[in-house]
């Protein structure tokens, strides 16, 4: 099966290939080495940001004063409600108005609300410029990959976009252990970081990227249903992780419930009619696309869930300094990238929807064996790490195929739209896990946080297997050609 560059992609952005003879046009661009390099650089930064925070979480806590981890959630959730919401749109708008316009926007938001973040003293003007990280993530990453398709040499598209997509892998792998060094001189470094990294890589796109508008049907697209997204996972996130303190039957808890499903049903009607909606309704009459969202929010959930646990386990119970925690979790999300490589040769032999199921039943299983052992003795390598491996390689097994195989039924034109929804559903998936562990932690209280953090990883695993029984219906029935 042939695959195209928005499959290989894995759902990142809502781009569609432009017409060939601006494609030839645009690739005469110098350089195009340094351009992919400025291009993948940008998204590696984004992406970083997502894991270098989950290390840093209690650091950054006793650095604003909070402690409250509901609140502290927010700082991870903001993130992800935003991007989650924008991806879609901020694509389209990229299509309309150009990429090169989109990227160096992007580029510039996330950078300096990143400089805003560093000087942020007070937690929810942190979560404030988190949004606008995000804001400015959303619109780079669709616009990036745009570039990346119309500036690498024909003969070396597939290539281009393999090594685009991989950065996101990287930041994966490194983004504890960095986080972990960075925390060692002040919190405030995370962010910083993003800085000259930033600046350096705006100013090189400003010279090297091509300009102009892609020849494709670049409609406004429905700014207001984004809006409402932002509200409908926003609120129930907000009902989730502050019912434990406000009371399930309270007022403000139901009210958190009751607007997040009113502006859910109001996106869902504006989809409905809307000829550029947020969420394209027909596209999840396909069942493969259907079954890759429902398996990619499972999977997000548990993983969600998973990762914060276990950093906040390894710091706030077994009291691990930062650096500690990040080259212990570092090894769990190294294996990712080798894994989604052997994920791909299975592929080829058995049907994807097995791959990925087999991916997620790894996960659960890792998810067990630390739920089984980890308890107050401090005996990493015995009780976390081979959980951690195991549940590494799934992930890399699972997330790959569930995404670039999501979009293997859909129309060509369709694609790149379909693979931006499936990561929509991995952030809400967050989101979720996220709120989940917020949930759970709470209920339990201080007293016995060995039993609360079993439970969560045994939610997590019983999510991760729901995933991989959605996962089977991945698998189309009969060949599609692609």
């Amino acid at each position: 099966m042939t695959r195209t560059p928005s499959r290989l992609l894995g759902g990142t952005a809502a781009v569609r290939a432009p017409a060939p003879g601006r494609r030839a046009a645009e690739r005469r661009t110098p350089r195009p080495g340094l351009v992919l390099a400025v291009l993948a650089t940008s998204v590696f930064l984004s992406a970083l940001d997502a894991f270098v925070v989950n290390v840093a979480l209690t650091p950054i806590g006793h650095g604003v004063g909070e402690t409250s981890l509901s609140r502290l959630s927010w700082i991870l959730n903001g993130y992800a409600i935003v991007y989650a919401a924008l991806l879609v749109p901020a694509g389209r708008l990229s299509d309309r108005y150009g990429r090169k316009a989109g990227f160096l926007l992007g580029l510039g938001v996330f950078t300096l609300a990143s400089l805003g973040a560093a000087l942020s003293g007070d937690l929810w003007v942190l979560v404030a410029f988190r949004f606008l990280q995000a804001a400015g993530a959303a619109v780079l990453t669709p616009a990036s990959l745009g570039l990346v398709l119309t500036t690498a040499p024909p003969a070396k598209v597939t290539r281009s976009v393999q090594i685009w997509a991989a950065s996101g892998s990287l930041a994966a792998a490194a983004g504890p252990v960095v986080g972990g060094l960075l925390v060692q001189l002040a919190w405030q470094w995370i962010f910083l970081l993003n800085l000259p990294i930033g600046a350096v890589a705006f100013v090189l796109a400003v010279r090297l990227l091509p300009g102009g508008r892609p020849d494709t049907d670049a409609r406004l697209p429905d700014l207001v249903g984004g809006a409402l997204l932002v509200v409908a996972i926003g609120a129930l996130a907000l009902g989730l992780v502050e019912g434990p303190e406000w009371g399930w039957a309270t007022a403000p808890t139901a009210g958190a419930f009751a607007v997040a499903a009113a502006a859910l049903a109001a996106c869902l009607l504006r989809s409905a009619r809307h000829p550029v909606p947020v969420v394209d309704l027909n596209l999840l009459r396909d069942r493969v696309f259907a079954s890759a969202n429902v398996a990619a929010l499972l999977f997000y959930a548990a993983f969600g869930l998973q990762l914060l646990a276990l950093t906040l386990w390894l710091q706030q119970v077994w009291h691990w300094s930062a650096i500690e925690t990040g080259l212990g979790v570092a090894p769990g999300p190294a294996m990712v990238f080798a894994a989604s490589a052997l994920g791909r040769r299975i592929g080829r032999r058995v049907p994807v929807g097995t791959v990925a199921a087999l991916g997620s039943a790894l996960v659960g299983l890792g998810t067990v064996w630390t739920a089984l052992h980890a308890g107050g003795r401090l005996d990493y390598a015995v009780d976390i790490l081979p959980g951690w491996l195991v549940a590494g390689v799934g992930v890399g097994l699972a997330l790959p195929t569930m995404i670039s195989s999501a979009t293997a039924g859909l129309p060509r034109e369709r694609a790149a739209t379909g693979s931006a929804v499936v990561t929509m559903a991995g952030q809400v998936g967050t989101v979720l896990g996220v709120s989940g562990l917020v949930v759970v932690l709470a209920a339990a209280g201080p007293r016995d946080p060995a039993h609360a953090y079993s439970l969560a990883w045994w939610i997590s695993a019983g999510v991760v297997t729901l995933s991989a029984l959605a996962a089977l219906g991945i698998s189309p029935r009969t060949a599609r050609r692609s």
